[in-house]
């Protein structure tokens, strides 16, 4: 059994769009193998760079904050217990409009190389 504690075992780091994340499960720390687990934070104002994963598909699940969600340019408003598939190609970016709180699940695992900007 694999358990990761979040503030225990998850050094937050910044990732190549921008957002400081903590990995909870990923193939480099656990034995996962097909997807990862993060937890993403984005001070209020805050955006992350616009861009695209060639071969993840990613959802968020956000936990605390609001944002405004953009993906191949159709834009939404989020919130707390709203959960967003980002396919695999899909130009996004998300832009806090306050403290924000999201979990992100890859699949396969999130890879700063499949992560492409304009």
């Amino acid at each position: 059994m694999e358990i990761r504690n979040r503030d225990r075992d998850a050094v937050p780091f910044t990732t190549a769009d921008g957002s400081t994340i903590r990995e909870l499960i990923h193939p480099n720390d656990t034995s996962a193998q097909n997807q990862s687990l993060a937890e993403a934070t984005l001070p209020a104002g805050g955006a992350t760079e616009r861009h695209y994963h060639g071969v993840s598909e990613e959802l968020y699940l956000i936990l605390e904050g609001s944002a405004v969600m953009e993906i191949d340019g159709e834009t939404r408003e989020v919130a707390p217990g709203d959960a967003i598939l980002i396919p695999p190609g899909a130009w996004h970016q998300v832009t806090a409009t306050s403290d924000l709180r999201l979990l992100c699940c890859c699949a396969p695992p999130y890879r700063h190389e499949d992560t492409f900007f304009a």
